[in-house]
C-alpha cells in the first residue's frame, strides 16, 4: 500500500522538475519507475535517505531533458522495512501500476526478497543498497549491485590493528542477512591478517539490552570491537558499552557511524569510533561534491550519508544504461548494464555476469574532532588514526 505521506511529496517534488522544462503537448508520457523504500520501521533513516538520492537524480535527470526523449517519474511505496510486504510491492509495481523499469529497496535482506520478483518478469534491477554477496550469486539475471560486498565492511579496521600490533578480536552482529554475511567475511580477513577471534555473538533485529552481551564480550578482553549494526543499535550499543565500561582500543560499526546524527545523539562518545562508508563528498568521484551541494540545497537539514549518494548512483546507472539500450526492454538494458565501466558520483561501477560489483571501493573513518576524518586505505586517507581509544572519562 502506497504510503499516503511520502507519495504525494514524491509526486510534488517531481512534478516540479517536470513544469521547470518545456514540455511539448505531443510529448510522450514519462518513464516510470517502480521502487519500494523503507520509509518506515527498522531501517527508515536510511532507507529515507536513499529516497531522496532518487528523487534528486530524477529531477537532474528530467532537467537535462529525461532519457530517450522522456522524464522519468517514481512509482514509490514504503515497504515499512518487511521483506514480505517489500515482495508483494514489487509485484505490484510490475502487474499492476505497469512500471516501465525498477530500482531496488533499502537493506541486503529486502532485497534478496524482491530479487525473484523482478527477475520473474525479467526486469533489471539496479541495487543501490544491497552489498550481501550471495544475492547476486544464485544464477539470478536481473540484478546489479552498486557497492561493495558485506564480507570487506571491517576489512579497513581490521588492516589497522593489525598494523598497530593488536590481536584478538571480537564480533557482534544483528542477526539478519547483511550483518551475518559482514561477520562471515571479518572471520576470514581476520585469519588473514593474523588476527585471533575471541568471540563472535547475534541479537535479534529490534534487540535495544545489549548488557548481556557485552558483559560476556567484555571478558573475553579483545584488542578490537566490530559491530555488525545498523542505526538505533549503533547507538544503544555504544551508550551501553560506556555504562558497563567495555573500552577495546579500537571499536568499530558498519552501517549507522557514518550518519551525521550518530555523532550528534553520542557527542563526545562518538570520538575515535570507527565507521565503515561506501562514499564521502571528499572523495575524487566525478561529480561528488557537486551532488552533495545540490543534495543540501534541495533537502536542508535532512541528512546525507553514504546512501543518499548510493540511491542517486543507482538511478544514474539505470539511467545510462537505459540511454546505451535505447530501450525499455529489459534484455537489452541487461546488456548493456553487464557492459557498462562508468564513473557515477558514487565511484566506479562494473559488474560481472552475476551482476556483482568489481569496481567501487570501500573507506574507512574515524570520528575525530566532531568530523568524520577518513582513515583507509592509505590512498584515500585524509588524515590518520588516533590510536590507542582512550578510556571513556578521557573523550
Amino acid at each position: 500500500m502506497a504510503t499516503n505521506i511520502w507519495q504525494p511529496m514524491l509526486a510534488a517534488v517531481l512534478g516540479l522538475a517536470v513544469l521547470a522544462g518545456s514540455v511539448p503537448a505531443s510529448a510522450q508520457a514519462p518513464i516510470k519507475i517502480g521502487a519500494s523504500l523503507s520509509l518506515t520501521g527498522t531501517y527508515a533513516a536510511l532507507g529515507q535517505n536513499q529516497h531522496r538520492g532518487y528523487q534528486l537524480c530524477a529531477k537532474h535527470v528530467n532537467e537535462k531533458g529525461g532519457v530517450l526523449g522522456r522524464k522519468i517519474e517514481f512509482v514509490l511505496y514504503d515497504d515499512q522495512s518487511l521483506p514480505a510486504t517489500g515482495v508483494r510491492l514489487y509485484e505490484k509495481l510490475i502487474t499492476q501500476d505497469k512500471v516501465d523499469a525498477v530500482l531496488g529497496p533499502y537493506s541486503s535482506a529486502i532485497t534478496e526478497a524482491v530479487a525473484n520478483v523482478n527477475d520473474r518478469y525479467k526486469m533489471p534491477m539496479v541495487a543501490p543498497m544491497a552489498s550481501t554477496t550471495s544475492i547476486f550469486k544464485k544464477g539470478r539475471k536481473y540484478i546489479f549491485m552498486v557497492q561493495s560486498p558485506a564480507e570487506v565492511y571491517l576489512e579497513g579496521l581490521l588492516d589497522v590493528a593489525a598494523k598497530q600490533g593488536l590481536k584478538t578480536v571480537a564480533i557482534v552482529n544483528e542477526d539478519t542477512l547483511f550483518p551475518k554475511a559482514t561477520v562471515q567475511g571479518t572471520i576470514e580477513l581476520a585469519k588473514k591478517k593474523g588476527l585471533q577471534v575471541v568471540f563472535v555473538e547475534a541479537y535479534p533485529k529490534g534487540n535495544t539490552d545489549f548488557s548481556a552481551l557485552l558483559t560476556k564480550m567484555k571478558a573475553a578482553n579483545p584488542d578490537v570491537l566490530g559491530a555488525a549494526t545498523y542505526f538505533d543499535d549503533a547507538l544503544a550499543i555504544t551508550r551501553q558499552m560506556k555504562e558497563l565500561n567495555v573500552n577495546p582500543k579500537m571499536y568499530g560499526v558498519t552501517v549507522g557511524g557514518d550518519l551525521p546524527k550518530f555523532y550528534e545523539q553520542l557527542g563526545r562518545n562518538a570520538e575515535y569510533i570507527y565507521g565503515a562508508t561506501q562514499w564521502e563528498p571528499e572523495l575524487p568521484y566525478p561529480g561528488s561534491q557537486q551532488f552533495a551541494q545540490a543534495y543540501k540545497k534541495e533537502f536542508p537539514g535532512a541528512d546525507l550519508s553514504y546512501h543518499s549518494a548510493g540511491g542517486y548512483a543507482g538511478c544514474q546507472i539505470l539511467v545510462e544504461g537505459v540511454k546505451r539500450a535505447g530501450s525499455l526492454d529489459g534484455e537489452k538494458i541487461r546488456e548493456a548494464i553487464l557492459k557498462m565501466d562508468y564513473d557515477t558520483v558514487y565511484g566506479g561501477f562494473k559488474v560481472d555476469q552475476d551482476g556483482f560489483q568489481v569496481s567501487h571501493k570501500m573507506v574507512m573513518f574515524q570520528w575525530q574532532e566532531g568530523r568524520k576524518v577518513i582513515v583507509w586505505p592509505a590512498e584515500l586517507a585524509a588524515g590518520k588514526t588516533r590510536f590507542p581509544t582512550p578510556p571513556w572519562n578521557q573523550r
